[in-house]
């Protein structure tokens, strides 16, 4: 199978079929190269999915799910388009794929930076959520951050491209002891293998990832808030858009809002391990995400 980040556009389609994420009626999937026009005439939306769970995936059925699509869904629907299709690629080639036009919008939980905010446009932020480690159980190097893991020594495993390399790189944790893996799976079985003595990542991602692999000698330390430049970062995620689509963001943004300020985020976010402490306070903007601000 060729590079998924170089496919045309009838490459992209295939690819979507293929996922199983295809309501084409009268092929009105890519119609419009406008994505708020094309769902304003009940076309989809392609969401760029890098299966990491519980934020965005794709389920037996090659369905997208996870906290941000269904978020995304609901938003959708409410703008009137048909729904979602998705296509899935490695996490470090989302952002690279979004801006050549393989996909629409980013739905995977995408943390906010300060480096991708140069690159992306993002929306009002969808949750806020701690770090945490993966370690194994009894936690025998008893780390509790990324400090922590710098003192000890310990190689730390993250996602190629992640917010936490960058977290990692932030607390002087040196370039031979960080560990990369291509997916969430990855990283996991990395840690249970002793390929990376400790894992990072979001702490909602790691305690999904335990629960389902009973048995795997894993356990979740206590989240955490990762400082940058002797700054706490409070961490938070969004959806990621092209800058040119500036229609299509801010009407996703007006449904967004909508959707937490009704209580209805809750209802949809609440099965994937979401709860009211991850809804973003509503004077948490993107500015203040990219700018770094302190966490308050």
């Amino acid at each position: 199978m060729g590079d998924p980040g170089r496919l045309s556009r009838r490459g992209l389609l295939g690819a979507a079929l293929a996922l199983g994420g295809a309501a084409l009626a009268g092929g009105c999937g890519r119609e419009s190269s406008d994505p708020l026009a094309r769902l304003r005439s009940g076309g989809d939306v392609v969401v760029g999915l890098s299966g990491e769970r519980p934020f965005g995936y794709t389920d037996g059925s090659g369905r997208p799910t996870g906290e941000s699509p269904e978020v995304a869904r609901a938003v959708v629907a409410e703008i009137g388009g048909g729904g979602l299709i998705a296509v899935q690629v490695a996490f470090d080639q989302l952002i690279p794929d979004l801006l050549d036009g393989q996909f629409d919008v980013i739905a995977v939980g995408l943390t906010v930076t300060p480096l991708r905010c140069q690159q992306v446009a993002f929306s009002r932020p969808d949750y806020v959520a701690s770090t945490a480690l993966l370690v194994p159980a009894g936690n025998p190097l008893g780390v509790a951050t990324l400090a922590g893991v710098r003192r000890a020594g310990a190689t730390l495993g993250v996602l190629r491209g992640s917010a936490e390399q960058e977290f990692a790189y932030a607390a002087h944790i040196p370039a031979d002891r960080i560990v990369t893996f291509d997916s969430q799976g990855a990283l996991v079985r990395g840690v249970a293998a002793g390929e990376a003595q400790v894992g990072a990542l979001t702490r909602i991602a790691l305690l999904d990832e335990v629960r389902r692999n009973a048995g795997i000698g894993l356990e979740v330390t206590a989240g955490f808030t990762p400082e940058v430049g002797g700054r706490r970062v409070a961490g938070a995620g969004a959806f990621a858009f092209r800058p040119g689509d500036a229609a299509f963001r801010a009407e996703f943004d007006r449904g967004l809002t909508a959707l937490q300020e009704s209580g209805r985020w809750l209802e949809i976010a609440r099965p994937f391990g979401f709860t009211e402490h991850n809804l973003p306070p509503r004077d948490l903007t993107i500015d203040e995400l990219c700018a770094r601000t302190p966490e308050s």
